[in-house]
């Protein structure tokens, strides 16, 4: 697979990475252990080296599991994961004090059974701690060998310059696919001024831009996609005029609608790198034929006029997981 370089401090990694949270955590019924560690491997045998995932996941969990999926190939892979809670259960509250975010670190490089993280991630911004301060933070973490590489997740664009000036950032994680794409407005700009690498997480619309989610599905009590806006059954068939257009698109590619959702982010960019998840090993070849897709000019073309046409129906967030990120 080939590399794509995220910012300007050194970090390359694999043009696809793989997002580690539905392994064990937020997308219904619990999965075998075994099998989650087994697709880990594969997604990894088959040319994938990042992997993300979140000391929040599960709490604790999914760290774990990806810690033992990445025994014995820990100088092959770049690890991801994020902190900026304080973990007390449902209601998950942001903490980005000094003493907090070098106490998660720690906890995270133990529960993934590693000395170093390659990118560490602040996951929610906390209003209280100045954004300068928790720079300086990162910059001792990595004075220390802790961490190499650091990122914000879901930030302002404000606030990824006030902290690309303290600490050089590597990427910013944001929500970002075809069905999705606010960040293009004020991030991207930001971005490519500044020289940062973006990780579009949820490529796959969480599901929905495979085209195999049924608009009558009662989401497991445990799949937080019930309870977001666009996973509404109204919503869900109003945004049905993006699949079929998807679908016409990938039928001319000989593709799938998962495969031409990736292809389209990786073309939008060169320092893009989607992260999307599963729990299928099947899906895992699936997604990295994505990366061989190309499009001729007058694809783009046409995939843009209809996309500025198309109005998207539904947030993505909950009004109060909106109001975490500052929305």
């Amino acid at each position: 697979m080939k590399k794509r370089q995220l910012g300007n401090t050194g970090l390359v990694t694999s043009e696809l990475g793989f997002g580690c949270m539905g392994l064990n955590y937020h997308w219904g019924p619990a999965k075998d252990r075994k099998e989650m560690i087994e697709v880990v491997r594969t997604a990894m045998d088959t040319g994938i080296t990042m992997f993300d995932t979140a000391e929040v996941y599960g709490p604790y969990t999914n760290e774990e599991l990806v810690g033992e999926a990445l025994v014995g190939k820990r100088n092959h892979v770049q690890i991801a994961t994020k902190g900026g809670f304080k973990i007390n259960g449902l209601n998950n509250e942001v903490d980005s004090r000094p003493e907090s975010i070098k106490a998660a670190v720690e906890g995270s490089l133990k529960r993934l059974k590693t000395d170093y993280i390659d990118l560490y991630y602040i996951h929610r911004i906390d209003p209280s701690i100045p954004i300068e301060e928790v720079a300086g933070t990162i910059q001792n973490l990595k004075q220390e060998g802790k961490i190499l590489h650091w990122g914000l997740f879901e930030a302002s664009a404000k606030t990824i310059r006030r902290a690309h000036k303290v600490e050089p950032l590597a990427a910013v994680e944001n929500e970002y696919s075809i069905w999705w794409r606010e960040a293009e407005k004020e991030i991207f700009p930001v971005l490519e001024e500044l020289g940062i690498g973006l990780v579009a997480y949820s490529p796959l619309g969480r599901g929905y831009l495979t085209g195999k989610l049924d608009i009558n599905a009662n989401f497991n009590e445990n799949d937080n996609r019930g309870g977001l806006p666009r996973f509404q059954k109204e919503a869900m068939e109003a945004n049905q005029v993006l699949l079929d257009f998807m679908k016409e698109i990938a039928d001319e590619q000989n593709v799938t609608t998962a495969q031409l959702a990736i292809a389209w982010i990786l073309d939008q960019k060169p320092w893009i790198v989607p992260i999307p998840g599963t729990t299928k090993q099947s899906r895992i070849k699936e997604n990295i034929a994505s990366t061989d897709i190309r499009f001729d000019d007058g694809a783009r073309q046409k995939i843009a006029d209809a996309l500025s046409q198309i109005e998207i129906v539904g947030d993505r967030y909950s009004a109060a997981e909106n109001k975490r990120i500052g929305k």
